[in-house]
């Protein structure tokens, strides 16, 4: 069953919370403390839970009113309690019930009295929930309920008990009829299970041959009537099971034909050998064997065991023969009989020989054999009584030869794991021969034990270690290693002594930063190498110091008005030295006597504001900075001059002058203005041009960097008149403007390309002609023209210059093509570009369809009318 409370109409149930309870044990609803809100009508939802069917009912409502409101506060009173005794079966969930009034509504704690909180434990106050509970949950609960006013508490029991479990059962068993057998099973439960015993389904007692005692069964001399089904059954008040087992009593006469004798019995003279008796047989079969027609007995070299196997030893080439086994019971007798046949005995020839080798060298260990050439020969080979596996050796272990009587051994790139003794065994089907040699594999150091760390200070620790393997190899000397909580990289440390002998197992760390967290950890070396390291050591943390070094990166300026802003750079964990650290300052106008101190208290702090109305724009100040923590200060850096806040230039450029050049650009230039007058760092001047009619607020700018007094403006309309101004700025701002000036741009260049061009070869020379063009009212004049020749579009362009609409051109006489570009050129610039391609044969012009304004590079200028030739060495833009 499970229980929920209606408030009222369904389904408004009543929700878990710390004031109220619903035990799922007795169906009660508890209230700890009253409120206004649980006036109502009350219904016990009750539903059953079996198999799949859920079926509910409800109670009646009970009315609950409230007398008068009580806001006394009273202390705890356990109301819903979990039984004394709490009976649990194992592996079962338990749960516990504890809920108290009172007035602040009580805390439930929960505790177990003898041990300790298990991982099991769903705990949601009023309710305690142990999963799977086992044997170790058992013991005394407490349930403490707690408020203000005081506490409560409840101690119960949890007894747990088990199923019967077997820990031992019966098996199918085969026995020879007159045998003795015992049987045996074993039960764990709580309570102790009781055993008893069953034989076809009948219950079982002792009798006659045979003895029940608990869970053991025993019979003397077994009859055939003794075989059947045999059950063990244990029970308790928790649940029963059953063993099951059948018993088959056996009377056979002795019969070979399972385990014959082997027909044909290889042994190595000299050598022993066995030959097994196991004829099939019940009751056991009494064995003697023959050779010939001889009867063998136990003597020195003939041994008969109780089995009745026959054992032979120093043989020799006179015991070749037959051998029969006669076996005889009650029942019945029978034989079985087996040839030996005696061959040479396997003899190592060549054994392996110790060795010393270093790691990482090759070795071949040698084993030769010789055997009886009628039977195969192997060579198997162990390290330490472990055989070698050569498919899992990693490529370490490899066989040197392929003929059979060589078994020799090579070992490729040793390992320390490699030391050892070495076995070779040559086996045949009859015998084996063995022999074994010791390899040494010298290497570096193995790694270092047990690192303590001790007699810690701000800068020294003392570390001591044990011994490690030294690989066979003396260690020469140790070294130390430690890392840092900032860094996960081992670098070497300072030692006391410097080099630390490899007989020493103590040593002093120096040079370590205080207040840092450190592992340490040893490697010892040798003629061979630097060994594993130890593990590190525990973690500890060298103890505080004044700090020894001064932050750096001390500078400043900015802000402000008023202000004087001084930088530095945070000083790292590494030099900090201490809990508590900080930063103190030092600062005065420089020429001043007395130094103003402030102290900064955070580490992370990176710079500081003095705030003063008698501080001037950009004053300089000598400026000094130490760092300090709880054990001390530390040395001051060195004095830095740092400026006060700028302001913005006080004074304007003059003599400002503005000329058009092209028809959309234009030069200005002024007279700077003297650094005397500046308050502050002159970082340029700041260009204002705004076309007459607008107002200077729309004017456009740019801003040139440094000393320069001009600037070339780009972007402008043509024809265009254009009021123009220039400041000073700084990292204030912008200082007062100078007077305005003006200038107008030139009209644009003629939109028109020339036309009708025509040429004419005479000689070397060519002749190019084309109509003039003529400037509209609205574009600028044509003071001549520019032409650009290019004979190919692998040769270098020449640009020619002409005053009138015709040009001539020397050409070489194996002359055929090339490619000519003619414009326009005035003040408002250069114009659009008409492209030709002139042909030896023709006289007229072709025009080029792509006719793209392109780069020249290196273009040659020859001007007609005697003007000189120029060379131009960067691009020209036609």
């Amino acid at each position: 069953l499970s229980y929920r409370w209606l408030l009222n109409e369904f389904p408004n149930f009543i929700p878990a919370d710390g004031r109220r309870f619903i035990s799922q044990t007795t169906g009660n609803l508890y209230i700890a403390k009253t409120e206004a809100s649980d006036l109502g009508n009350y219904s016990c939802f009750a539903t059953s839970h079996i198999d799949f069917i859920t079926k509910s009912v409800f109670s009646k409502f009970s009315r609950l009113s409230l007398a008068a409101e009580d806001a006394r506060q009273y202390p705890p009173s356990i109301k819903a309690r979990f039984p004394a005794d709490t009976y649990a079966l194992a592996g079962q969930m338990v749960t516990l019930e504890c809920f108290a009034f009172g007035n602040p509504v009580p805390q439930i704690k929960w505790r177990k009295l003898d041990g300790s909180q298990s991982s099991k434990w769903i705990g949601s106050e009023p309710l305690l929930q142990i999963q799977d509970v086992g044997f170790e949950d058992e013991g005394t609960y407490e349930c403490e309920a707690e408020n203000i006013k005081g506490r409560d508490t409840y101690q119960g029991r949890i007894i747990i008990q088990a199923q019967p479990e077997w820990l031992k059962v019966i098996t199918d068993t085969e026995a020879d009829i007159g045998a003795d057998l015992r049987w045996s099973c074993a039960a764990a439960g709580k309570p102790r299970p009781a055993v008893r015993w069953l034989r076809d389904g009948q219950p079982l007692t002792s009798q006659n041959r045979i003895e029940v005692s608990g869970g053991e069964l025993r019979f003397s001399k077994l009859v055939l009537e003794d075989s059947g089904m045999y059950q063990c059954v244990a029970e308790n008040k928790h649940g029963t099971v059953y063993a099951s087992a059948e018993l088959t009593v056996q009377a056979l006469a002795p019969d070979f034909r399972l385990n014959p004798v082997k027909r044909l019995i290889p042994a190595a003279r000299s050598g022993k050998v066995i030959i097994p008796c196991q004829p099939r047989a019940a009751p056991k079969a009494t064995v003697l064997w023959t050779k010939g027609t001889e009867l063998l007995v136990n003597s020195s070299r003939v041994t008969i065991t109780p089995d009745g196997t026959l054992i032979l030893q120093n043989i020799s080439k006179s015991d070749e023969g037959k051998y029969t086994c006669f076996a005889e019971n009650f029942m019945g007798k029978a034989n079985s009989t087996g040839i030996l046949s005696v061959r040479d005995a396997t003899k190592i020839t060549l054994a392996p020989s110790s060795a010393d080798i270093n790691v990482g060298e090759n070795l071949t260990l040698q084993c030769h054999a010789s055997h009886d050439p009628t039977m195969d020969l192997t060579f198997t080979w162990s390290l330490d009584d472990f055989p070698i596996d050569f498919d899992k050796s990693e490529g370490h272990y490899r066989r040197a030869s392929v003929k059979e009587t060589i078994g020799d051994l090579s070992i490729f790139n040793s390992q320390l794991k490699h030391s050892g003794r070495y076995t070779c065994t040559a086996q045949t089907v009859v015998d084996s021969a063995s022999e074994s040699a010791t390899l040494t594999v010298r290497g570096p150091p193995g790694p270092p034990g047990g690192v303590v760390v001790r007699d810690i200070t701000d800068t020294t620790v003392q570390l001591s270690w044990s011994r490690g393997f030294d690989n066979h190899s003396p260690i020469a000397r140790y070294m130390v290693e430690a890392r840092t909580l900032l860094s996960s990289k081992w670098k070497q440390m300072r030692t006391n002594p410097v080099n630390i002998e490899g007989n020493a197992e103590t040593a002093q760390v120096v040079n370590l930063i205080p207040w840092m967290d450190y592992e340490f950890r040893v490697l010892a070396s040798n003629i061979l190498g630097i060994g594993e390291p130890s593990l590190p050591s525990s973690k500890i943390r060298t103890k505080e110091a004044a700090p020894t070094v001064a932050p750096s990166g001390l500078g400043g300026g900015g802000g402000a008005p008023n202000e004087l802003i001084i930088n530095w750079t945070p000083t790292l964990r590494d030099y900090q030295n201490g809990d508590g650290f900080g930063y103190i300052l030092s600062f005065r106008k420089r020429g001043s006597q007395g130094w103003l101190t402030a102290r900064v208290p955070h580490t992370e702090s990176l710079h500081y504001v003095y705030r003063n109305e008698s501080i001037g724009p950009y004053t300089p100040f000598e400026v000094k900075i130490k760092a300090y923590n709880r054990k001390g200060e530390g040395p001051e850096s060195l004095t830095a001059i740092v400026y006060s806040a700028e302001e913005e230039p006080k004074v304007a450029p003059f003599r400002v002058l503005a000329k058009a050049v092209l028809s959309s650009e234009m030069d200005v230039s002024w007279e700077p203005v003297e650094q005397g007058d500046m308050t502050g760092v002159l970082l340029g001047y700041e260009i204002r041009y705004w076309k007459d009619g607008d107002k200077e607020a729309a004017a456009d700018r740019v801003r040139t960097a440094g000393l320069v007094t001009s600037a070339h403006v780009t972007g402008l309309n043509p024809n265009t008149k254009y009021h123009v101004s220039v400041r000073a700025y700084n990292r204030a701002g912008t200082g007062p403007p100078s007077p305005s000036t003006n200038v107008t741009t030139t009209k644009p260049p003629p939109k028109r390309p020339p036309g009708n061009i025509s040429w004419t070869f005479l000689g070397s020379t060519v002749s190019i002609k084309w109509d003039p063009v003529v400037a509209k009212a609205d574009e600028s004049a044509v003071t001549g023209y520019k032409m650009l020749y290019r004979q190919d579009s692998h040769s270098a362009p020449t640009l020619y210059l002409a005053s009138k609409s015709r040009i001539d051109i020397p050409v070489p006489e194996d002359f055929t093509h090339a490619f000519v570009q003619i414009r326009v050129t005035g003040p408002g610039g250069d114009g659009v570009p008409a492209e030709v391609h002139i042909l030896r044969n023709s006289g007229t012009s072709m025009m080029v369809e792509d006719s793209v304004t392109r780069p020249v590079p290196h273009a040659v200028i020859i001007t007609t009318n005697s003007l000189a030739m120029v060379a131009l060495i960067s691009y020209l833009e036609l």
